[in-house]
């Protein structure tokens, strides 16, 4: 049990740090909002990735920045 705990506190802090690369890089280049409410659709896709499998925190903000901003063009 105490495992699962383990497991979980660390996917959020992957999914905490993640989110927090992505929403500054896209803060400053003013893809979204410069405020403290949390873009759920950049989440969203940040979660997604991770259910399906991606573990690098990096990795998955790189992909969530390219996959946001590719709605934003269309």
């Amino acid at each position: 049990m105490l495992v699962e705990r383990g497991l979980q506190v660390m996917n959020v802090e992957v999914v905490g740090d993640a989110y927090a690369i992505a929403s500054n890089y896209l803060r400053r280049t003013g893809a979204i909002a410069d405020s403290f409410l949390t873009n759920e659709r950049l989440l969203e896709i940040i979660v997604e990735m991770f259910q399906r499998g991606e573990m690098n925190r990096l990795r998955l903000a790189n992909k969530a920045i390219a996959k946001f901003e590719a709605v934003e063009l269309v």
